[in-house]
C-alpha cells in the first residue's frame, strides 16, 4: 500500500505542476475556459503516470489505461475546440467576477483559487479508478471477470453515447436557423444531458474494471464515480447550466417537462 501511496503522492504532484502552469497560462490570456479541456486530459496524464511508475503488463491495467486514454483524448480535442470556437464561457465569467467583486481579490487570484487549484483534487479524485487500478493491477495476476467484462462495455457506450450527443449538438449549433431553440431530437429527445450521462456511464464502467480486481480496490476507488455523478447532476453540471438555459431559451421549460434530465428514457407524451 506505501507503494501506491507513493505513486498518487507524485500523480499529485505532477497534477499541480501542470495545473499551475496552465493557471499562468490563464493570467497571460485572461481567461480560465479552457480548463475544461484539461479536466479531461489530466486524467490522462494521471493514467499514464501510474502506468510509468506501476507497469501494465496485466489486462485490467491494459484496459484502464487504454479507455481512459480513448475518453480523455476525445473529450478534451471536443472541449478545447469549442472553447477555441466560442471563446470564455459565461459560467467562468461571472464566477470570477462575482468573486472580484464580493472579496476584493485581484483576478489572478481568484483564478488560481475557484478555479485551478479546485480543479486539481476534484479531478484526481475522480480519477482515482484509473490510478489505483493501474496499480492494483500491476501488483499481482488478477483473472478476468464478469465486472471487468460489464465494466468494458459500459465504458465504450459511455463514450460512444456522449460522442454522438456532442456530435449532434455541434450540428444543430452550426445552423443559424437553430439559434434560442432548444435541440430535442437524437439523443436529446431522451435525455437533457447526453455528454453527462456518458461521463457518469464511463467512469462507473472504469470503476468496475478496477473493482474486479477485489473489493478492497472497489471501496478504495468508489468515490470516483460518486463524486463525478454528483457533480454532473447536482453541483456544477447540469444544475447550473440549466439555470442558463432557462433564462436564454425559450422553450426549454418544455423541454424540460418532457425530458429525462438524466438517465435516457422515452419524452413524456402530452407535456
Amino acid at each position: 500500500m506505501s507503494q501506491a501511496l507513493t505513486l498518487l503522492a507524485l500523480n499529485f504532484a505532477g497534477l499541480l505542476a501542470a495545473i499551475l502552469i496552465l493557471w499562468g497560462i490563464a493570467v497571460a490570456i485572461r481567461d480560465v475556459s479552457f480548463i475544461d479541456a484539461f479536466w479531461a486530459f489530466g486524467m490522462v496524464l494521471l493514467a499514464w503516470g501510474s502506468a510509468s511508475q506501476a507497469g501494465i503488463a496485466e489486462p485490467h491495467g491494459q484496459w484502464l489505461l487504454g479507455l481512459t486514454t480513448l475518453w480523455g483524448f476525445r473529450l478534451a480535442i471536443h472541449l478545447f475546440l469549442r472553447w477555441r470556437a466560442h471563446g470564455e464561457d459565461p459560467r467562468y465569467a461571472k464566477i470570477l467576477g462575482g468573486v472580484t467583486k464580493q472579496r476584493g481579490w485581484s483576478w489572478p487570484v481568484a483564478a488560481l483559487v475557484m478555479v485551478f487549484l479546485m480543479q486539481a483534487p476534484l479531478l484526481f479524485i475522480t480519477c482515482l479508478p484509473a490510478q489505483i487500478g493501474i496499480w492494483a493491477s500491476a501488483a499481482g495476476a488478477h483473472p478476468v471477470g464478469a465486472l471487468a467484462w460489464v465494466g468494458g462495455g459500459a465504458a465504450l457506450a459511455g463514450i460512444a453515447f456522449e460522442s454522438v450527443g456532442d456530435a449532434q449538438l455541434n450540428a444543430f449549433r452550426r445552423d443559424p436557423a437553430n439559434r434560442g431553440r432548444v435541440l430535442d431530437t437524437g439523443l436529446w429527445r431522451y435525455t437533457r444531458h447526453p455528454n453527462y450521462f456518458g461521463d457518469t456511464l464511463t467512469w462507473w464502467g472504469l470503476w468496475l474494471i478496477a473493482a474486479d480486481m477485489g473489493w478492497g480496490i472497489a471501496l478504495a476507488t468508489v468515490v470516483g464515480p460518486v463524486f463525478l455523478t454528483f457533480t454532473l447532476t447536482r453541483w456544477s453540471g447540469k444544475a447550473l447550466l440549466e439555470r442558463g438555459l432557462h433564462k436564454s431559451r425559450p422553450g426549454y421549460a418544455d423541454y424540460v417537462q418532457r425530458t429525462s434530465g438524466f438517465i435516457p428514457w422515452p419524452p413524456k407524451t402530452g407535456a
